[in-house]
């Protein structure tokens, strides 16, 4: 294989070894399927690159990208890459605020979006942003440059220009700037270079399993380093790679595509999960006793055991009748499903893999490019509730307070402009995580809390907030939740019911309801939630028990504030906009925090 010193030299892989694919990548328009072939690939990027060049962009530029995830988002980054411009990748559903500060931080020359939509989001921001000189679109927007402008400008600069402009690329320059999402301040833009990326993505590329000529499924946004460094390992080795530019279209991409592997986030996981659940629940009498049945027993299945014979056999039963509908569900081809971004339920991960679904988690950060520690297939490479051993070449650390620490190829170059702030994320030349966890004897790594969500009660108590909350969302009721409590007297929770699952109980137990905020206030609907809380509450430490909890009506998305782009809690905002029902939990402030 072709030796990949910057990320586009992944380019000579398809002028070689895969110059006959020709399904490079999938996309769909007017709703079918299309295909892009390696010559394609290759050709195009060529010539972006080249009018890139023609339009003035030299070595060290920024450029902002707002896009979906498509053939362009690679046309578009690969030729930026082989010229020496820095990609600087953007969030689609932040804010005007964000958006500014970004263009102005970066110094953003050039700006591409996808479509109308995207355009009208960011214009307002690019406002007295003297470093912007155009932006462009890859869908034909009326009075917007199209990205067929810089495309016809390549035949202005010649192919020896763009092998010099290639030429003077260093594995150490940096290839992009990813801002992180700032949830606690002012975004920072950390810097990655070829170098870092590569080692990650060439390192990662051991470890999948997958056919030789496999599809891979790409939903999660391109702009974040985690699928991207997925989206070059499946170049690497050579997945045809189809696109989905929509969330809510990922159910049927995946029956269509048929795909090996995809990568996916927790959340979406356990909502793939519930809608299984859910139907299996509404079954007839004995098909919902299978469905029980085996669901029990998934709960007991372990890969990296000798499971007993008579195991064996009944989970071959249960796979029959009742696992390979959920394979199919999911596209029948299905290899295996890498989660990250945050810590998964293990009893789900356990019931996929009964399920012959294998789950992979792993561990990295943005800063880190992204990978490290991940779960693989090899000997001795698998444990439930751990994200994996570190990579090969990745060093991990446990700090006095235990603070997950890193070494090695895959850590950033640095945070842009910041270099205070650069200093103070390294230790004696380790790079501070910001996450607490451990090392088992197996050298496993456990991921317990984020350094920063960890709160101390008013008792001078430790809580971890994600565990507690993991181990609530098992109850089908719950649909996602918010542990409270620092310098309370008492752990409590803010808690989103599953109000699919929720409807259907209400209509089983003749419940009336109009509306959702009306069914939280029902006392047999709380009486049943306080039953699961309860229930659950057994399996924690006492200091971690639920004692008071309140439940709230209105989904938690994205784009009304309470997750981030990666779907993770914005603790702040949700304390800051629900601060009336912690009150209510607590009483009045200024004696909530007095122990009794």
């Amino acid at each position: 294989m072709a030796e990949i010193r910057r990320i586009f030299d992944l380019l000579d892989l398809y002028r070689g070894k895969y110059a006959t694919k020709t399904n490079v990548f999938g996309f769909k328009a007017d709703n079918v399927w299309n295909t892009m072939s390696a010559s394609e690939y290759t050709t195009l990027v060529d010539h972006f690159s080249k009018g890139l060049m023609a339009l003035g962009l030299k070595k060290g530029d920024r450029v902002a990208t707002i896009m979906a995830n498509s053939p362009e988002w690679n046309i578009v980054d690969m030729s930026l890459l082989q010229i020496g411009a820095i990609q600087v990748p953007i969030y689609s559903n932040i804010s005007k605020a964000k958006y500014n500060y970004i263009f102005n931080d970066a110094q953003v020359k050039y700006i591409f979006v996808s479509n109308t939509e995207l355009h009208q989001r960011i214009l307002p921001a690019t406002e007295g942003v003297e470093s912007i000189e155009g932006i462009f679109s890859i869908k034909k927007i009326i009075m917007v440059q199209h990205w067929e402008k810089i495309f016809n400008l390549a035949n202005r600069v010649s192919d020896q220009a763009l092998q010099n402009a290639k030429a003077q690329i260093k594995e150490d320059d940096t290839a992009t700037i990813i801002y992180t999402s700032g949830t606690t301040g002012k975004p920072k833009g950390v810097m990655l270079s070829h170098q870092n990326i590569i080692f990650n993505f060439t390192t990662c590329g051991k470890y999948p399993r997958y056919s030789k000529n496999g599809k891979a499924l790409s939903f999660l946004p391109l702009c974040h380093v985690y699928e991207r460094m997925l989206n070059y390992l499946y170049q690497y080795d050579g997945l045809s790679i189809y696109y989905v530019d929509d969330l809510e279209k990922i159910s049927k991409a995946i029956k269509e595509v048929k795909p090996d592997i995809f990568c996916t986030v927790p959340r979406i996981l356990e909502k793939i999960y519930a809608k299984i659940y859910l139907k299996g629940i509404k079954l007839n009498p004995v098909k919902k006793s299978i469905f029980s049945w085996a669901l029990k027993l998934a709960q007991a299945y372990d890969p990296g055991k000798n499971m007993d014979p008579k195991y064996n056999v009944q989970l071959a039963v249960a796979r029959f009748f009742v696992f390979n509908k959920w394979k199919r569900a999911l596209g029948g081809n299905i290899k295996q499903i890498i989660c990250g971004g945050a810590s998964l339920q293990s009893q789900i991960s356990r019931i996929f893999w009964a399920a012959d679904i294998p789950i992979m988690q792993g561990y990295g950060l943005t800063e880190t490019s992204p990978v490290i520690s991940v779960q693989t297939f090899q000997e001795n490479g698998f444990k439930f509730n751990t994200v994996g051993k570190p990579i090969e070449g990745a060093e991990v650390k446990i700090a006095e307070d235990g603070e997950i620490l890193c070494k090695g190829p895959g850590i950033m170059k640095g945070y842009y402009n910041l270099p205070e702030l650069t200093e103070q994320a390294f230790e004696d030349g380790w790079f501070m995580t910001g996450d607490i966890g451990k090392l088992d004897e197996d050298g496993f790594l456990i991921i317990t809390d984020r350094k920063k969500e960890v709160f101390k009660t008013s008792g001078g108590k430790y809580i971890a907030p994600q565990v507690v909350e993991n181990k609530l969302k098992e109850s089908p009721f719950i649909e996602n939740i918010m542990v409270v409590g620092e310098k309370k007297r008492f752990a409590a929770a803010l808690i989103h019911p599953h109000f699919e699952h929720l409807h259907s109980w209400c209509d089983i137990k003749g419940i009336q309801f109009t509306s959702n905020d009306q069914i939280i206030k029902n006392q047999i609907v709380i009486d049943r939630i306080k039953q699961e809380v309860e229930r659950l509450n057994l399996e924690l430490d006492h200091i971690e028990q639920i004692k008071e909890f309140e439940l709230i009506s209105e989904s938690w998305s994205v784009e009304s504030g309470e997750l981030s782009p990666t779907l993770k809690l914005r603790r702040k905002f949700i304390l800051k906009k629900h601060e009336d029902l912690v009150n209510k939990i607590y009483g009045d402030p200024l004696i909530a925090s007095v122990k009794f």
